[in-house]
């Protein structure tokens, strides 16, 4: 008896042991990086899914900086087969991250579960990049590497031990009494028996954002047509209207530089055979090279679930799920099986005629579409970790094809995840709120992903002006009329403005594409919220509150969440309209803002109120800011074309911008085939002198004449 007396108690007291909370040994493992270790993490995780590998080169040129918690501040434990994390919050911290929000900015006080999900119009974790990584206003990053569903709780839950416990409050005479308490944690829960975790300093949340972008490879450099226009076209469109509608685009004077096929150009869909259809494209190969003659590629909807009637359906069938989609078999591709028969056919069917890129739609929900969570898999890779990585292992191996061409890509998307930084896909979904898009273009910027805010169609010839600006200022320029058929210039009354705008598209490929460069080599989001501009600084509450006495609406308005305007590059700050809005406040960061079609002073840390017309998205250029602009074109410039350049200086400070030069479509670049030329604005006010570097023998030139424009009046 007293055998099993002493036993129960002796497993009682290894039950609470390993139940209890262990302070994290964390090792430095990159510049500014730090991996932590709880428990036994699993094999599969999204780090080495994604094959993402980090630019440790580029990290070691990064301001160094110091481990950005107190020895004590973090602390993980295992119980019942569960990983619980919890890392300190100070009371004025804001948080941003935990993936692709499309409502809100701010995810201090949010509950969350990160599932990879079509959106539902809600901010609860499920959403096509639920990326495991949050950014706080202190400077510092965290990323936890696990291909789980993942429950966060953003500062929402108050533990009794807490250092910095809410006051206790009697609801019955105080006002003040709130529902939801302070919180100085983030705890989360990842359904593991350990888990690895990653600590990214700043000193500033950009520089914790840039480097968990480098430790994941670096972001996308893509070719420079894919920064051009692109229309995807009816469903159904045969290979003769697909040419006719290219055909209008150039007669009608509109940049186009790729074309999306939809559904239709497989022989079935839904799920797919992957073979091209015979009645709508009977000669492929003669279709594709015809269209490139044109100077027009080709991107090609699929979904991965492959039909019976597909060419290597048997080859396939025994390395796919046990449960449908659709009634289409499921790659398992973490097995070299499935990825060769899958993908082969894409290389040799596709790619290898010269089809330019893929849409990858339905990777991410609904539930009822997916497996469900008790699907298995040949891997033995479970469904969980299946829907959270599917996107991702699309991506990974379809790119590859590319690469092994030595041919960029760029195409679309419905799921990604942390890891896949570095791969060439904008994503996109089918919610289709105008503002809720600018708010998930911000947020792109913390989740390691790209997002298009892409137009189809509208109620009104104002909405789909408002829709198009806001297209143009994005990662990917996109009419994508699947459905609708829409043209640029369907709203006829507002058809000469539609125009100017894709033309401006195509003028500032020289600031996008070193834009998107510095995503590469640097880390820096092309766009992101104001939470990551150095300029900006969030007021704390106390600070709103005197700034209201005193009446300065700028403290007030930065104390707030701000998610309809953005960063696009490091110079130019975008803050649209939207249907029925005939004017809107701007929040300007400290520094002096000009205006970036007439180069006037428009404020310095301030608020302003703007009524631009329906002709004009409102755009502002900080002081200094330079803005490599060429000639409007049809195409982008093909590989070696050199082109000329107007080179535009705003403000009344010095300015220098760094000018990226490559071929334009191979990969090259990683051979060292590619250039900056640092373009210098020296000088004062009515006597600036505009310099550029002289190119560098061997490297890539594509710069031809240059003029400068001196933009402050």
């Amino acid at each position: 008896m007293m055998n099993k007396r002493k036993w129960a108690i002796a497993c009682c007291m290894l039950v609470c042991m390993v139940a209890r909370a262990q302070t994290i040994a964390w090792k430095e493992i990159a510049p500014g990086v730090w991996k932590g270790v709880v428990g036994k993490p699993e094999a599969y995780d999204l780090l080495k899914t994604a094959g993402a590998q980090p630019n440790t080169n580029a990290l070691g040129k990064m301001t160094k900086a110091s481990f950005p918690f107190s020895n004590d501040g973090i602390a993980g434990m295992v119980t019942d087969g569960k990983t619980a994390l919890r890392f300190p919050l100070d009371k004025e911290e804001q948080l941003y991250g935990f993936g692709l929000n499309f409502q809100t900015v701010h995810q201090r006080g949010k509950i969350l579960e990160l599932h990879v999900d079509h959106y539902g119009g809600k901010d609860n974790g499920r959403t096509h990049a639920p990326t495991p990584f949050y950014v706080s206003s202190k400077g510092y990053g965290v990323f936890v590497n696990a291909a789980r569903y993942i429950k966060v709780y953003a500062g929402s839950a108050v533990r009794k031990d807490s250092k910095h416990p809410p006051v206790s409050k009697d609801r019955n005479t105080d006002k003040s009494w709130s529902a939801r308490p302070y919180s100085d944690a983030v705890e989360m829960q990842v359904p593991a028996a350990g888990v690895e975790v990653y600590v990214f300093a700043g000193p500033t949340p950009m520089d914790a954002v840039r480097r968990f972008n480098l430790f994941n490879g670096g972001g996308v450099l893509p070719p420079r047509w894919g920064l051009g226009f692109t229309q995807r076209v009816k469903s159904l469109y045969t290979a003769e209207e697909v040419a006719k509608e290219a055909d209008a685009f150039a007669e009608k004077g509109f940049p186009l530089d790729f074309i999306g096929l939809e559904p239709g150009w497989q022989s079935k869909a839904y799920p797919g055979t992957f073979a091209w259809d015979p009645q709508r494209y009977p000669a492929p190969k003669t279709f594709v090279q015809q269209m490139l003659s044109k100077g027009i590629r080709l991107n090609l909807w699929i979904n991965p679930y492959v039909s019976a009637d597909a060419p290597f359906y048997q080859a396939i069938k025994p390395y796919t799920g046990s449960h449908t989609v659709w009634t289409g078999e499921v790659p398992d591709f973490n097995m070299p099986q499935a990825r060769n028969a899958f993908f082969e056919q894409l290389k040799k069917d596709q790619v290898a005629i010269g089809v330019s890129g893929y849409k990858i739609d339905e990777v991410d929900g609904y539930d009822y579409y997916l497996w469900p969570d008790v699907a298995t898999f040949p891997s033995g890779t479970s469904a969980e970790q299946m829907r959270q990585t599917f996107g991702v292992l699309a991506m990974r191996y379809s790119a590859e094809m590319f690469h092994q061409k030595n041919q960029r890509t760029y195409g679309l998307v419905r799921a990604s995840n942390a890891g896949a930084v570095s791969f060439p896909y904008v994503i996109y979904n089918d919610y289709y709120n105008h503002e809720d898009f600018i708010t998930a273009l911000i947020n792109s910027g913390t989740a390691g992903v790209l997002w298009t805010p892409e137009a189809r169609a509208s109620k009104t010839a104002e909405e789909w002006l408002r829709r198009f600006q806001t297209v143009v200022f994005s990662p990917m320029a996109m009419i994508n009329a699947w459905s609708s058929g829409t043209k640029p210039w369907s709203y006829t009354e507002v058809a000469s403005q539609i125009k100017e705008y894709a033309l401006l598209r195509m003028r500032m490929m020289p600031y996008w594409y070193s834009v998107f460069a510095q995503y590469h080599f640097a880390g820096t989001p092309p766009f992101y919220g104001m939470g990551l501009e150095d300029g900006f600084k969030q007021a704390t509450k106390k600070e709103a509150t005197n700034a209201n006495l005193e009446e300065n609406p700028y403290a007030e308005a930065t104390s707030k969440e701000i998610k309809d305007q953005y960063m696009a590059g490091e110079n130019l700050l975008v803050a649209p309209l939207f249907t029925g809005q005939k004017s809107r406040k701007v929040v300007l960061p400290k520094g002096r803002w000009y205006d970036f079609y007439t180069g006037a002073f428009v404020g310095d840390g301030t608020v302003i109120t703007v009524e631009p017309g329906l002709d004009k998205i409102p755009v502002y250029v900080k002081d200094g800011g330079i803005i490599p602009l060429m000639p409007a074109r049809m195409h982008a410039p093909k590989a070696g074309e050199k082109v000329d350049l107007e080179i535009r200086h705003y403000g009344e400070k010095p300015g220098s911008f760094l000018l990226y030069d490559d071929d334009g479509e191979t990969f090259n670049y990683e051979k060292g085939e590619y250039s900056f030329r640092e373009i210098k604005v020296e000088g004062t006010k009515g006597q600036f002198k505009g310099t550029i570097s002289a190119p560098v023998n061997g490297k890539p030139n594509t710069v031809g004449n240059i003029t400068w424009t001196y933009m402050t009046k």
